[in-house]
């Protein structure tokens, strides 16, 4: 014999005549504004099929995805964090960015829920509650879920996730860095900063650097990024050179600091700059402050890319900002790149011939 269907809403009337509807699981009451027994019948009824409806429905998706998918109806998005975890390599660097990533209490509100019920207004909740990082890392996370085939349809359609904001970054000056390298007492982290400063390199790249990742003879240095695993590699100027004389042949360019947390680094760089009067600079400040020298100079976009290991020239360009450059005379540059010792570019093998001249070969 079939059970009688629970249902969601029950009706009754107040002794002033009037119907009334209450959520049985809730308990919130809600006046139908008739004293009509038939009509309050008719939406007591549109009440609980609204509901019923729905529920049917979404039983029914949720028996067909099960055979396909039997882990569906009970996949965690804290299942789905370790998932991400388990595919970062153990011990490098975005692995452990990732660690601290998923432990984001924006993401608390969403962690036990099951990944198949999450709706568009629960994504945007951890937004709300959370940072910029939250949205960079939520996005990274919805698409290796909707990749892996565990959500039959984006939460969030692309085009309607809130933009990534940053804050504004700012490169560190030439006067700033001068006044830190003048009153750094230590050497090792003198040298550090001077070695930023020349290279550009991230902190936690130059603080690892091996002293057989530098060819003293051809003048190059050449690492692989922790963050993106991308290479690097650049010849070093005469003042790099002198800051190597200084540091060890062997082993750890800087051994006290490859055994530092970046964090504890950074606050170490902190303290000296709010002992100095510097405000609004990181250890990170140093990237921009090279990026943004190099744009000024007129550095090659794709040359400066290359020394700070960016994939895309989107993030260069974040990291160049948008100064303004001043653009020297066309027939001055000519002449400056006649005395020069560069080399020029061979011309394309492709380029159609004009009027009157022969193709190249």
């Amino acid at each position: 014999m079939n059970e009688p269907v629970k249902q969601s809403y029950r009706l009754y009337q107040r002794e002033n005549g009037v119907y009334y509807l209450q959520n049985n699981q809730t308990g919130k009451q809600e006046s139908l504004g008739t004293r009509d027994e038939g009509e309050a019948q008719r939406l007591h009824n549109a009440k609980n099929e609204s509901v019923r409806i729905p529920q049917a429905t979404k039983a029914v998706g949720i028996a067909y995805l099960s055979a396909a998918d039997p882990d569906a109806p009970t996949r965690k998005w804290s299942w789905v964090f370790d998932q991400i975890l388990l595919s970062k390599t153990e011990g490098s660097e975005n692995r452990r960015r990732w660690e601290i990533a998923v432990k984001d209490h924006a993401f608390d509100g969403i962690r036990n829920m099951v990944v198949i019920d999450t709706r568009a207004d629960h994504f945007l909740g951890a937004l709300n509650r959370g940072t910029v990082s939250t949205n960079v890392y939520l996005r990274k996370i919805h698409n290796f879920t909707m990749d892996m085939g565990w959500l039959a349809g984006p939460v969030i359609v692309r085009r309607q996730w809130p933009s990534i904001k940053f804050k504004k970054k700012r490169a560190i000056a030439e006067a700033e860095h001068q006044k830190i390298i003048a009153n750094e007492v230590n050497p090792e982290r003198r040298d550090f900063y001077e070695m930023l400063w020349y290279t550009g390199a991230s902190q936690g790249d130059m603080a690892h650097l091996d002293a057989e990742e530098i060819d003293r003879e051809e003048k190059k240095i050449r690492f692989f990024r922790a963050k993106t695993g991308s290479v690097v590699c650049f010849q070093f100027s005469p003042e790099v050179e002198e800051i190597l004389r200084r540091r060890p042949q062997t082993g750890k360019l800087f051994p006290y600091l490859d055994t530092v947390r970046a964090c504890d680094r950074a606050t170490e760089f902190m303290s000296r700059c709010k002992q100095l009067g510097i405000k609004g600079v990181t250890l990170h400040c140093y990237r921009h402050g090279w990026a943004h020298r190099a744009r000024k100079a007129g550095f090659p976009m794709r040359f400066a890319q290359l020394a700070l290991g960016h994939n895309s020239p989107a993030v260069h360009q974040a990291y160049a900002g948008y100064d303004e450059v001043e653009i020297p005379c066309l027939q001055d540059y000519e002449a400056a790149r006649a005395k020069s010792k560069i080399v020029p570019m061979p011309a394309a093998t492709n380029v159609p011939a004009e009027p009157g001249q022969t193709a190249t070969a």
